[in-house]
């Protein structure tokens, strides 16, 4: 039997995911919400371009509009444009 040389990580990993056994309810509150958005902005559409470096530039400049965004309503935008001129 050989054993595969990371093999420690995923066993460290499955121990975390163990003790939260909330952990889907968390993935939920975080990871989902953004793609959810991101897809109703899109219109529930797929891409609209073809090619996988052409998608990629697409799914960038849709998490880079929602992180702005995102920033604006955390931050607000006076204290945003203070960062870009320090």
């Amino acid at each position: 039997m050989k054993r595969w040389r990371h093999e420690h990580v995923l066993e460290a990993m499955q121990k975390r995911l163990d003790a939260m056994l909330d952990a889907m309810a968390v993935r939920r509150a975080t990871g989902e919400h953004v793609f959810g958005t991101l897809k109703a902005w899109m219109g529930a559409t797929p891409f609209l371009m073809k090619g996988l470096a052409n998608v990629r530039t697409e799914m960038s400049l849709a998490i880079l509009a929602y992180n702005m965004k995102r920033m604006i309503h955390l931050f607000g935008t006076a204290k945003l444009i203070e960062a870009l001129r320090a």
